[in-house]
């Protein structure tokens, strides 16, 4: 089987839908590649593309960008030693990888967050009906018993938290990845906690001049808010996670394999 044809069978189980502009793009490789196995991956860091190396695929399936740009752009890199390197890595073992963002968040229901869900086990609980479909009515807790249960689904050892140990979480939304930023609309995670009256909103990334004060501001007055803090790679993994899952029964043999990329930060 071919990268194309692995490719044009993701694109088609969702509907066949193309984007005219997308990051969705072939990194590395050729369409025309014979695929001896896939990984799925949130990010193709030189780690991960050595350990499919190592499980026998040669061709990456990655969440997020290669080369440290949203539209993986290599005209400011391309003398760059790092990229020279990571780049020979690639080539020397044919190595092909293939973005899949857009189209993965622009499912009939988000890919990356039917993974989250799956790996945290809450999709009974989101809240039907609402125009933004992430928010959940979940067994109510305080919000250092919810950091608990976060630390264990997603393996990490520390959480962020605003607000204070002890606010009642019954109502969470849940912005993985960039969505905590707003999709564009700044304020959209402020407004999103007031129409919704949730208690606590659960984050990918986060800007420390919106949501974080507002929170701040709101518990300082009494009110109960609070907000959790996964980080981008943790918040959105578990969905690559699950692309191993449905993508290897579409492949007639081929094996497929996810790789997590870990968590980039070290805690001292």
């Amino acid at each position: 089987m071919k990268v194309k044809e692995i490719i044009d069978r993701i694109m088609n189980k969702f509907g066949g839908v193309k984007f005219e502009q997308t990051c969705d793009q072939l990194i590395s490789g050729s369409f025309d590649m014979e695929v001896t196995g896939v990984v799925t991956t949130f990010m193709a860091t030189v780690d991960v593309i050595k350990q499919a190396i190592d499980c026998g695929a040669n061709f990456v399936i990655t969440h997020e960008p290669t080369y440290y740009t949203g539209e993986d752009k290599i005209e400011w890199i391309k003398d760059d030693p790092i990229y020279l390197e990571k780049k020979k890595i690639l080539d020397e073992h044919g190595i092909a990888i293939w973005r899949f963002h857009d189209h993965m968040h622009a499912a009939p229901f988000d890919l990356i967050y039917e993974g989250v869900l799956k790996e945290i086990g809450w999709k009974d609980y989101l809240i039907k009906g609402l125009q933004f479909p992430h928010c959940y009515e979940i067994p109510e807790m305080s919000l250092r018993e919810l950091a608990e249960f976060f630390k264990e689904k997603l393996e990490m050892e520390v959480i962020q938290i605003v607000g204070s140990p002890d606010t009642r979480c019954k109502r969470a939304g849940f912005l993985v990845g960039g969505g905590s930023l707003g999709l564009g609309v700044e304020e959209m995670p402020m407004i999103l906690m007031k129409e919704q009256n949730l208690d606590v909103m659960i984050c990918g990334d986060i800007t420390e001049w919106t949501l974080c004060p507002y929170i701040r501001d709101a518990a300082a007055l009494g009110m109960n808010k609070a907000m959790l803090v996964l980080g981008h790679e943790r918040s959105e993994e578990a969905g690559m996670k699950y692309m191993a899952e449905w993508l290897e029964p579409m492949l007639e043999g081929t094996s497929v394999h996810f790789i997590d990329a870990k968590e980039p930060f070290i805690y001292l």
